[in-house]
């Protein structure tokens, strides 16, 4: 592993100083895990002093709230390296016999697995769902209210991608054109009566998939594609999102954002974006929110009025659980869906080779998108069906969700009250196999 890269004055000069410039990305990722570590230390110790017996001497309400500030930082903190479990529970079937969920690997790969959500015992579902999870820092059981809300009525795969800190450097690159082809080939393994749903970040790569297939192997194509709240053209609607992308170089982007992983785990000297940096922007976003509930919960912890699985655990157990980027795909990603734009220009290249929207001809697409949406505002999305040329209008709906957040969308009220049915319907819709075009009589000579 190279620690060291000569500095301008080392290759011009020929000097002998060398600029310790990934030792520092290093240290800077040590220093953000040593931080965390002890922001968890300095709970549990709150938390321990507060519950040691000879404080219930004293009816001082301090001690409960110091032993109450110590459980829910050391909690928060804690779950910030933690990948979540799925935590299905078991499905009731029509005769009322519960189903326990199993979740087995189907496809695995260094980056990312296919896994696939299995109830033995109950008769196979009609609907086969592949849901494509973001990799854009929280693990895809940010998904999990998706998978509940579909299981009772979908066979569903999901992609489950894995945390970059903890894949060797030997396993080599991960960017968007590699995020690509790990679709088209769980694509090829699951079959051409495949639905796809995906949100958000991967919408443009999973257009983009689909496309490649439709040159490279048409018979695998999906039967439908959901499109939620992806960036396809991020120009065709502005957001803080694709405000901030626009206004740094790629070269600030990897000075301030992208760090080396220390030695504490497995894909040590790995460069990537990490999810604890990427979680300080999250809060930052809506900082006041956020203090506001924590101050609540720790007061409702003082209180006794606090559970391991209320809707304050609940939720950030969820949103604090992050996972590093590699830095290829994070960079990759900034630099051609938003500054370049070639899923919206119909640019996007993968290995070399053109991917043409345009080649897309018998595959449903459907846009879902929220009007409230501050990540993937309105139109970003719906770019996509003027890219798709070849498809006829038949092919091609829309929905706009009236209120609804960027959340809300894949997994809140406007997902399960309206945006579910509609995706279900639109699935039935476009469950049987495409018509295989005729072949034309020879002329007779």
């Amino acid at each position: 592993m190279m620690l060291f890269r000569p500095c301008a004055a080392t290759r011009n000069n020929n000097a002998q100083s060398m600029e310790l410039v990934p030792v520092k990305y290093m240290m800077s990722y040590d220093l953000m895990e040593s931080t965390r570590t002890a922001s968890a230390w300095w709970g549990a110790t709150a938390r321990a002093f507060g519950s040691f017996p000879a404080m219930a001497m004293t009816s001082n309400p301090a001690i409960e709230w110091i032993k109450a500030w110590g459980e829910v930082t050391e909690r928060s903190f804690d779950r910030m390296v933690v990948k979540p479990d799925w935590n299905i529970p078991s499905i009731t079937g029509p005769s009322g016999k519960d189903h326990v969920v199993n979740v087995e690997t189907v496809v695995e790969r260094p980056f990312g697995d296919l896994i696939h959500f299995t109830a033995p015992g109950r008769k196979p579902r009609d609907r086969r769902v592949l849901l494509v999870a973001p990799m854009s820092g929280h693990y895809a059981t940010l998904l999990r209210k998706t998978v509940l809300s579909l299981l009772p009525d979908c066979d569903v795969y999901v992609t489950d991608w894995h945390n970059a800190r903890d894949i060797p450097v030997s396993a080599g690159k991960f960017d968007v054109e590699d995020y690509t082809l790990y679709l088209v080939d769980f694509l090829k393994h699951l079959g051409p009566d495949i639905h796809v749903i995906a949100v958000c970040q991967p919408v443009p790569l999973t257009l983009a998939a689909t496309a490649y297939l439709a040159d490279e192997d048409p018979s695998a194509q999906p039967r439908s594609l959901t499109l939620i709240g992806g960036p396809v053209d991020p120009e065709a609607n502005h957001t803080d999102v694709t405000d901030f992308g626009r206004s740094v170089t790629m070269g600030q982007l990897e000075e301030m954002m992208i760090q080396r992983v220390g030695f504490k785990y497995p894909g040590v000297g790995r460069m990537v974006y990490p999810g604890l940096l990427q979680l300080a922007s999250f809060i930052s976003m809506n900082a006041e929110t956020h203090y506001k509930a924590f101050q609540d919960q720790i007061l409702r912890v003082a209180k006794g009025e606090a559970s391991d699985h209320d809707k304050h655990n609940a939720f950030y157990d969820e949103y604090l659980a992050v996972m590093d980027m590699t830095a290829e795909f994070y960079l990759s990603t900034v630099e051609r869906i938003f500054k370049n734009r070639e899923i919206a220009r119909n640019a996007f290249t993968v290995g070399g080779r053109p991917v043409d929207f345009s080649k897309i001809t018998n595959v449903a697409v459907k846009i879902v998108e929220g009007e409230e949406d501050d990540i993937s505002a309105p139109g970003q999305c719906l770019a996509a069906l003027d890219l798709l040329t070849g498809l006829p209008d038949s092919k091609k709906a829309a929905h706009l969700e009236p209120g609804a957040g960027h959340y809300g969308i894949f997994a809140g009220r406007g997902w399960r009250n309206n945006i579910r049915p509609l995706v279900l319907n639109f699935i039935d819709e476009n469950n049987a196999a495409p018509a295989k075009p005729r072949k034309r009589k020879a002329a007779a000579s």
